[in-house]
């Protein structure tokens, strides 16, 4: 089996599906660890990608969530309004993605979360959208960007995915200049929060370069970033608990939530 077939695999079942607004695309599925000591648990908040296209849901990225509650850790798998959904697109995908961190607060107490200890990840697209949340949620304390769309000017000159950040955007660069200020990653700062850029050197979909160069660019400005790239993984190994690449981001993120 392919990585590339983990995105038609069924996911493995939640504890929780949690509305965090009244879209029918703004909700979460909350996966909770056997936890004997009832001590409250850490959470990973995590972003799928799919170039912010509605066509991409939240199911693919169930198995790595399961995978990490399996090591003790609640995870908070995020769905989100995406260009193709009303409302999708800059600002509204953004706007959801920060709703729905925010409402983690409100269910610590019922399913005993640890709302200090949360790391935000995200695949591909949903990697840019983790760091953008780093850069405008100061309370973020970590973030995992997984062969992220970190760099939206490039995105655009290397006309990824058809052209999908325009799409997500509402037009190219010269055109609409404030929304890639406001969402690119590149040009945000963030002065909170860690932040893990994690790549595939064989990644043909986002090419590695990308989150290279994000990091050398951002370490220069003094912000706190760390860069693994995995030699022999692509785009969906980074994703894929069964993947030879598997237990590099899981150490990451385990080491972040500890």
């Amino acid at each position: 089996m392919s990585s590339e077939d983990i995105l038609k695999l069924a996911p493995p079942p939640a504890d929780a599906r949690l509305p965090y607004g009244k879209d029918s695309n703004q909700f979460g599925e909350l996966r909770l660890p056997k936890n004997e000591t009832k001590k409250s648990s850490a959470v990973l908040m995590n972003i799928h990608g799919g170039f912010w296209r509605s066509k991409y849901s939240l199911a693919h990225a169930g198995h790595l969530c399961a995978a990490l509650t399996a090591r003790g850790f609640a995870t908070w798998n995020v769905e989100y309004r995406r260009v193709g959904n009303p409302g999708g697109g800059w600002p509204g995908t953004f706007e959801d993605i920060a709703n729905a961190y925010r409402f983690l607060p409100q269910i610590a107490k019922h399913y005993n979360l640890d709302v200090t200890r949360v790391v935000v990840m995200g695949h591909s697209a949903g990697g840019q959208l983790a760091l953008c949340l780093a850069a405008h949620e100061r309370t973020v304390r970590a973030v995992i960007s997984l062969a992220g769309v970190v760099d939206l000017q490039r995105a655009w000159e290397e006309h990824l995915s058809d052209d999908a950040v325009v799409a997500f955007l509402g037009g190219k660069p010269k055109d609409v200049p404030e929304h890639y200020e406001e969402a690119d990653p590149m040009q945000l700062k963030i002065a909170s929060a860690t932040q893990w850029l994690i790549h595939g050197a064989a990644d043909s979909v986002v090419p590695p370069p990308f989150s290279r160069n994000y990091a050398e660019q951002k370490k220069k400005r003094g912000e706190d970033v760390h860069y693994l790239e995995i030699s022999t993984a692509g785009h969906y190994e980074l994703i894929d608990p069964h993947s030879n690449a598997w237990p590099k981001v899981e150490s990451t993120a385990l080491h972040l939530l500890t």
